[in-house]
């Protein structure tokens, strides 16, 4: 892949894995070899005993403004398709790890990169960040998932607001929607991110894997009566909930193995 182009990076510290745009020369602009990267670390991730994973941009200057522009402008119909087709098939299997996933937004993430960051499971923003989805104003739409993942944080009016209307939202507004988990100045940005992967890691993660696939078939319309029962059973075969039972009995931390 050329330095042009920008490439996507995948590292490792314990169980948290940290996935990294790196094109700040280009704001973070995504190309198609930086949503194929993407796609193979996602596959690395799927079979990994990570337990968070976070999401960055390189850079002062942005998360990512979205789309590379250059790269879709002349763009055929059918090629459209394919380049549409691809941002689904990639942010939708971010939205699939079973691993809790987060967005840290420190600068502007615009078209393509809020939905990315829509793909992922929280958001945390700095006060000075700024989200929206300005397609509209280019004779285009969203084309990654933007309508429908922006539509179930914040509500129908909400989302046409971005939409539409091209509002584009500031750390605190986020926060007050419901579209980041939270909104702190940019000096304790990596307090808050350490805070919130530290509570994430410290539930058991066969337990966190299940929970989340609850809840997000759940928001699709699915009987949780019938899935957490499933699931509940599912977790009586596992080492973690007797470690969970022995710590609160203990009063102690338990230790999960993931088992």
């Amino acid at each position: 892949m050329s330095t042009s182009d920008g490439e996507v990076t995948l590292s490792l510290d314990g169980r948290v894995a940290t996935l990294t745009l790196r094109r700040p020369g280009k704001l973070n602009a995504l190309t198609p070899e930086m949503l194929r990267a993407l796609a193979g670390h996602l596959v690395t991730l799927a079979d990994s005993d990570t337990g968070v994973v976070v999401v960055r941009g390189e850079g002062p200057k942005a998360f990512s403004v979205g789309a590379d522009i250059d790269r879709f402008a002349a763009l055929t119909p059918v090629q459209m398709l394919g380049w549409t087709g691809l941002g689904h098939q990639v942010f939708d299997a971010l939205s699939r790890l079973r691993q809790p996933t987060v967005a840290v937004i420190h600068a502007p993430a615009y078209g393509g990169g809020l939905e990315l960051a829509l793909a992922c499971d929280l958001r945390i923003v700095t006060a000075s960040a700024r989200l929206g989805l300005p397609e509209v104003g280019l004779g285009t739409v969203p084309g990654w998932g933007g309508t429908g993942r922006l539509t179930e944080l914040v509500g129908r009016a909400r989302a046409k607001e971005v939409v539409l209307a091209r509002r584009t939202l500031d750390g605190a507004t986020a926060e007050a929607w419901g579209l980041a988990a939270a909104c702190v100045p940019a000096a304790d940005l990596e307090r808050a991110v350490d805070d919130l992967v530290t509570r994430l890691l410290g539930g058991a993660p066969v337990a966190v894997a299940l929970a989340k696939q609850l809840i997000d078939a759940a928001a699709d319309g699915a009987p949780a009566r019938v899935l957490e029962s499933l699931a509940g059973a599912v977790t009586t075969a596992t080492d973690d909930l007797q470690a969970g039972l022995t710590g609160f009995r203990t009063r102690t931390t338990p230790r999960f193995s993931g088992r």
